[in-house]
Order: structure tokens, then sequence, then C-alpha cells
């Protein structure tokens, strides 16, 4: 493999005496910095700016607070976990040096294992197959002290690692994933075993932000055990270590792991006597926060490698480097917005919500709705996805599902072989659903994807369904009659309790989706079926807009079978109307015999001799004996339906990540259930 010809041998020996800022300038770009949204990320992006414009930093989402004052052309906005962004940043930017700082798990509040490894090993190996065929001058990989687990005591980067969290085990694995590349393939790689690296622009729920907030008020935050350690380094120092990493990395060190600190051991006890030094505390502190699993009294690390074969040493001491952090703290004009930035008050994951959209007919109509629910989420800051349903459209809604998919990981689509209807359309993206919630809107943006905040708050609020009510309508003065006609009708026919005026527009709790994809029938009146769950429920109001493009799909026919399905399937008014219209005729007919008979024989000239009667009689319960079938007949047929056991639907692929691909016959057993 011919990766670029660097010359590195005698690179440490040309390097020394450098100040960072010529460092810098001699790393071959352009350089290209993932995660450069993060703590440590954003810190070398902005030192390396400060020298050169060839520097690009990758955020999956703006605004990024840390990024704020950089030049826009310099941040790229991309998910690294689809493969066509990945390869597409590659080939835009063309990178020579690639320094990777993306990470998930080294907060203790992220605790996804999923996308731990997703993000920690997952991307790494995506990353290095992409890698094998291009020249790149070094790939400098964001490992953890983390690694080591349980044996931290100055551990030699050769000892072997005790991992004792989800997130050490991710480390290791992209360690020796490195390794693998670096020795077997050749790669011009490393991985930078980084210690408790600290300074601006650090997560504020992190320690030394903590003391530096309330040690400027004169008091402790919480604090751990005093006798558990930590080797603290300063951000400017990690940054020196990945430009040395950079240009001093040697062939025979290709795919080895370095330890980046200082080789100092300070305990949390000492880390509050300093600060009562530095901030004049008088009160006492109080170790009283429970420690972590990975909390140890023996950490540091010992670098003596990097130190003899990088030709790196750090240079702050931790009073200064706190000193430094406390200097950039007081010189923020916010410094309420700098604590409610923290990853802490991220994205709500606990009222998550999974947006269903059924769509038929709607390309043009898809975009918008995604962008209205984007920033509807945004709003919220909640995590969510968005699963749009192409239910057999003829137009090209496929592909522009997959389009939107392809940027963004959080949208998925499902494509039916045929047009099954909007019921099925739902049942099938409420099958795939992963989040807390469901919310089930029409392609056709007559659900305004906006009072899903209206939604959310009545959810967190504690109801379990909270669903729409049209108080009006776009239509004309006949059609808004015949809708609240029918559901009013509906709701006195019904034997469960239907809300008027509510469609499928809704929110579902997680409880609620799972009992409702319980429900066997093939028949679905999903609105029907919501009542008969129960649970506790709520209705907002909104203004039901026209449908944005084309023309409605609806007509009378199809409503007059909507009220057909909804009555059939939650009453049984039809069945006892005819029964008490059967028992009042024959009551009456046995009535009029009598009458007849008696008129007969008292009053023989008066009983009627003409035909004009029969035929009434005969047309009338002729009429009656069609109608009592064909209601028979209606559930007759819904009984046939529901034998034949007709999958609901039957998926013709699915759509990810910029990718159509069929469905498996696993994901249609796994619908059905």
């Amino acid at each position: 493999m011919n990766y670029a010809d660097v010359n590195l041998n005698s690179a440490a020996d040309s390097n020394s005496g450098l100040s960072l800022d010529e460092k810098i300038r001699r790393l071959q770009g352009p350089v290209l910095i993932l995660g450069g949204s993060g703590f440590i990320g954003a810190n070398v992006a902005r030192a390396l700016l400060r020298c050169r414009e060839d520097v690009y930093a990758t955020t999956t989402r703006l605004p990024a607070w840390r990024l704020d004052s950089l030049p826009p052309r310099n941040v790229k906005v991309i998910d690294l976990l689809i493969d066509s962004n990945l390869d597409e940043l590659l080939e835009t930017v063309q990178p020579q040096t690639i320094i990777d700082c993306v990470a998930y798990g080294a907060y203790s509040f992220e605790t996804n294992s999923q996308i731990i490894y997703q993000t920690n090993f997952n991307l790494v190996s995506r990353l290095m197959a992409r890698l094998e065929s291009r020249r790149i001058a070094v790939y400098l990989h964001s490992g953890s002290s983390s690694e080591y687990g349980d044996n931290a005591s100055g551990p030699l980067e050769s000892s072997l690692p005790e991992p004792n969290s989800h997130y050490a085990v991710s480390k290791v694995a992209a360690a020796n994933l490195l390794y693998y590349w670096g020795k077997k393939k050749g790669l011009p790689c490393a991985n930078l075993r980084l210690y408790s690296i600290y300074g601006p622009f650090e997560d504020s729920s992190r320690l030394i932000p903590n003391l530096v907030r309330f040690g400027s008020e004169g008091k402790y935050p919480e604090l751990v055990d005093p006798n558990i350690s930590r080797d603290f380094l300063y951000v400017d120092d990690a940054v020196e270590a990945y430009v040395d990493m950079a240009l001093n990395l040697k062939a025979q060190d290709y795919g080895a792991s370095f330890n980046i600190g200082t080789g100092h051991k300070t305990t949390i006890g000492e880390c509050a006597e300093l600060a009562r030094k530095i901030f004049s505390i008088r009160e006492a502190p109080s170790f009283s926060m429970p420690s972590r699993q990975w909390d140890v009294t023996d950490w540091y690390a010992n670098i003596t490698e990097v130190r003899q074969r990088i030709g790196w040493q750090p240079r702050t001491t931790f009073e200064d480097g706190l000193l430094k952090t406390a200097d950039w703290f007081h010189g923020l004009t916010n410094k309420e917005e700098y604590f409610q930035s923290s990853k802490r008050f991220g994205l709500d994951t606990k009222h998550s919500v999974s947006a269903i959209i059924a769509c038929y007919k709607d390309g043009r109509a898809i975009p918008i709705m995604y962008e209205r629910l984007k920033k509807t989420f945004t709003r919220l800051n909640i995590d969510h996805e968005i699963i749009f349903v192409n239910d057999g459209s003829p137009d090209d809604s496929e592909e522009v599902i997959r389009l939107i998919s392809r940027n963004d990981r959080r949208v998925q689509g499902i494509s039916h072989s045929r047009n099954f209807g909007s019921q099925a359309a739902f049942r099938s993206g409420m099958g795939i659903a992963t989040k807390n919630s469901c919310v089930l809107l029409d392609g056709d943006l007559q659900d305004p994807p906006e009072i899903i905040e209206t939604m959310v708050a009545k959810w967190r609020e504690g109801y379990d369904v909270v669903y729409g009510r049209r108080v009006k309508r776009e239509a004309s003065f006949f059609m808004q009659l015949a809708y609240k006609a029918f559901y009013r009708l509906f709701d006195y026919f019904s034997y469960v309790k239907i809300p008027h005026d509510a469609g499928d527009f809704s929110l579902l709790d997680r409880r609620v989706v799972e009992a409702m994809l319980r429900f066997p029938e093939r028949d679905l009146f999903l609105r029907g079926v919501r009542a008969y769950a129960g649970f506790k429920q709520v209705g907002v109001d909104y203004v039901r807009p026209e449908r944005m493009f084309g023309v409605t799909t609806n007509s009378l026919l199809k409503n007059i079978g909507w009220a057909k399905k909804g009555i059939f399937s939650f009453s049984y008014v039809p069945l006892n109307i005819l029964s008490a219209t059967g028992v009042a005729l024959f009551a009456i007919t046995t009535v009029m015999m009598l009458v007849q008979v008696i008129s007969r024989i008292l009053f023989p000239d008066l009983a009627p001799r003409g035909t004009t009667t029969v035929l009434i009689f005969i047309l009338f319960f002729g009429s009656l004996n069609l109608l009592a079938l064909s209601v028979m007949g209606e559930y007759l047929a819904k009984i046939f339906e529901e034998v034949k056991r007709r999958p609901h639907f039957i998926r013709r692929s699915v759509i990810r990540e910029g990718e159509v691909r069929l469905a498996t016959i696993h994901e249609e057993r796994q619908a059905e259930l």
C-alpha cells in the first residue's frame, strides 16, 4: 500500500525548540478534525486555525457553541455514522492529517451501550477501511486512560487493560484495531490515551468547571471520596501532544498507543486544597458524592514512551492550568448559558418521540414535513426519529425519503408493496419505532407538526394519549357538517367512548403503542382501537388546513367507507336496531292479523278486497329483509376478512442512511408480531 512518503525519522529533533504555532504550520494539510464540536476537538480546531486556514472541524448539528466564532467554511455539519456522509467528507476535504476526537460514553450520563460501540469502535473501523486507499500523512485517534480500567497505577502502554465499563471496552477495541492497521497494514496511525483533560470549553458538569464555578463564589461543589485520584492535563498540552504526534510519529510506531498525561497523581482531596488556596474558600469541603464504577485511588500516567519516542511532555502545572481555566471562566459574558450547555442538559431521552408519517402521493410535501418536524424537535430538545411510510405511492416519494435519510440518521423509511391504506401504514411504522412515544401524522401536511409541542407538554403532565381535536377544518360547509355528524353518530353507536372530531393525529405513549400492536384485527380503525385501549387521554385543539399539494385522495364513497369501518368495528347497534325492529314489526303484524280476523268475522263488508295493501306490505318487508341481510353481510364480511389472517401490509423495502434495501423475511415476520 502506498501512503504519503513522510520522512519522520529525525522529525523529533528537527521540531524540538519550536513554538506550538510554528509546529502547527508544519503539519501536512488539509487537516480534518472529527468531533470538532467537543471539548478537546474544539480546542484543537481553535489552536490550529490561529495558524492556518486549511483546518476543518465537524459537528453533527448547529448551533455548536464551542465553534461559534470559527469561520463557517471551516465547520462541516455532518453525521459521521452514515457511510455516504463519511465518503463525501473525505472526498471533499482530501485530508492529509486527521485528528479523531469523536467519542461517546465518557460522561456518567452517556449510558447507551449501542451508541458507545457504534461511535467509539464501528466508526473507527469504517474509517480505517476508507483510509487504506488514500495517501494520508497521519491519523490520530483520541483514546482514553479508561482503557486501563482497574489497572490505572502508572501502567505502561504494553500493560494488560482491565476495562471496567462499556466505554473502556470500546476504546480498548479501537486501540487494538489501530494496532492491526498500523503494524500489519502500514497505515500511519496512533492512539493517544488521554488522561483527565481540563481547561476552557470543558463540559460544565465536570469536576474542574465546578471547582472554578463554586470556588469563585467561595464554596465547594459536592465531591467524591478525597482519596480518589486523577492525572489532570491542561488542554493546551493535549493539543501540543496531537501536533507533536502528527509531526514525529515514526514508521515503527504506526498503530501504537501512547499515554498522554502528566505522570502525577492528584487526589480529590488535593484538588479541594488547591481550590481553597486559589479561591480563598473558608468552608470545609463535602466529600459526599457517590463514587462511580470507574473511580480508583491510583490513577496516573507513565509518559516515558511518548517523551522518548515523540518528544512530547506537558508544560503546564495543575495550579497554573486551574488559574488559566478560572481566567477563561471569568471572561465569559453569559456564565449561565455555559452551565446550560452541558451534555447533561442535552436531548431529553425520557420523552423521546418517533414521528410516523403515512405518505401517499406526498413526494412534494415530504421535505417540508421533514423540515417542520426537525424545527419542532429542535425547539423541544428531545431525542427523536422520523419514519416515513411510503404506502405504495406512484410518485417519487421513495427517492425523496432516501435523499433525506442520506443526511440524517434519525430518518428512515418503509415502502409497501402496494397501497394498503393509512391505518396499515401507521401500524407498519409503529412496528419499528424505538422511542418512548409515537406521533401519527398524515403526509399531506394537514396534521401540523408544530402541535407536537403541545402534545409533548401534555404527555409530560402524565397523559398517555394526546389526540388532536379538529375545532375547524378548511373544507366545504357540507364536508365539515358531514365529518361532525359522523363523529357524533359514531360515538352514539359505539360501545366505547369516542372523542369527537379526533382523527389519527395523536401522540401515544410506548405502553399504548405496545397495547395497540397486540390488537389482531386486520380491518384496522386506529382511532377506535386507541379509544378502546383506554389509558389516560386528553385532546388538544387545532385547525386542520387543506392539503398543501395536489388534490385530496378522499371522496364521498371513501368517507362512507370510513364511517362503515368505524361503526361496524366498534358497534352492535345496527344488529340491535334490526332485532328491535323485527320484534316491533312482529308485534305489529300480530296485532294487524288479529284485527283482520276480527274485522272479517264482525264486519265482512269492510274488509279490504284489493291488492294494494298486500303489495305495500310485501315491498316493505322485502326491503327490510334486504337491509337486514346487508347489515349482517357487513359483519360477515369483517369476519371473513379476519379469519383469512392476511398480513396487515407487505413491506417491499426499507430505507436507511441513504440506501434502499429489500425488506427481509425476518422484518416481515417481526411486523406481524
